[in-house]
C-alpha cells in the first residue's frame, strides 16, 4: 500500500506539471502571434509611409519650382510668423477656455437676457444699439463659416 501512494503522487505531480507547461506555451503562442501582428502592422505602416513620401515628393517639388525665387522669402516669414505666434501664445498664457468657463459665460448672458430689468436697462441707455450690432456681427462670422464649411456661397455644390 505504501508503494502505490508515492507513484499515484508522482502522477499528480506530472499531470499538475504538465499542465503548467501547457498553459505556459499557450501563453507564450498568444504573445509570438501578438508580436507577429505587431511586427506585421509596423511594416504595414512604413510602407505607407513611404508610398506617401513618393507620392507627395514630387508635388512638393513642383510647388517649389512654381515660387521659384519667390521660395525663399516666403518661407522665412512664414517660419518668422510662426516663431512671433508662438511667443505671443506664450507670453500672454493664451489657451483655450475650459469648458466650465464657457458654460458660466452662457449661464451669464442667459441670465441678463431673461431679466426683464436688465433688457429695460439696455433700452433706456442707448446700448441696445451696441448689443445688436455685435449680434450682427456674430451672425455674420456664423454665415461666413458657413459659405467656408460649403465651398460655395449660395446653397450646396450637388454635383
Amino acid at each position: 500500500m505504501r508503494s502505490s501512494l508515492p507513484a499515484s503522487l508522482l502522477r499528480q505531480s506530472l499531470a499538475r506539471n504538465s499542465l503548467r507547461q501547457q498553459r505556459r506555451f499557450a501563453s507564450s503562442e498568444a504573445e509570438k502571434k501578438a508580436q507577429d501582428a505587431l511586427a506585421t502592422a509596423q511594416k504595414t505602416a512604413g510602407n505607407a509611409l513611404e508610398g506617401a513620401k513618393k507620392l507627395l515628393e514630387p508635388v512638393g517639388r513642383k510647388f517649389g519650382q512654381m515660387l521659384g525665387s519667390y521660395k525663399q522669402p516666403i518661407v522665412y516669414n512664414l517660419a518668422v510668423a510662426r516663431e512671433v505666434a508662438k511667443l505671443i501664445y506664450r507670453s500672454e498664457s493664451l489657451q483655450p477656455p475650459s469648458i466650465a468657463a464657457v458654460r458660466a459665460a452662457y449661464e451669464s448672458i442667459w441670465a441678463q437676457v431673461r431679466n426683464p430689468a436688465a433688457v429695460r436697462g439696455l433700452l433706456q441707455s442707448g446700448e441696445i444699439a451696441q448689443v445688436g450690432i455685435y449680434g450682427l456681427q456674430a451672425y455674420g462670422i456664423f454665415k461666413i463659416g458657413e459659405i467656408i464649411g460649403r465651398r460655395s456661397l449660395v446653397g450646396y455644390d450637388l454635383h
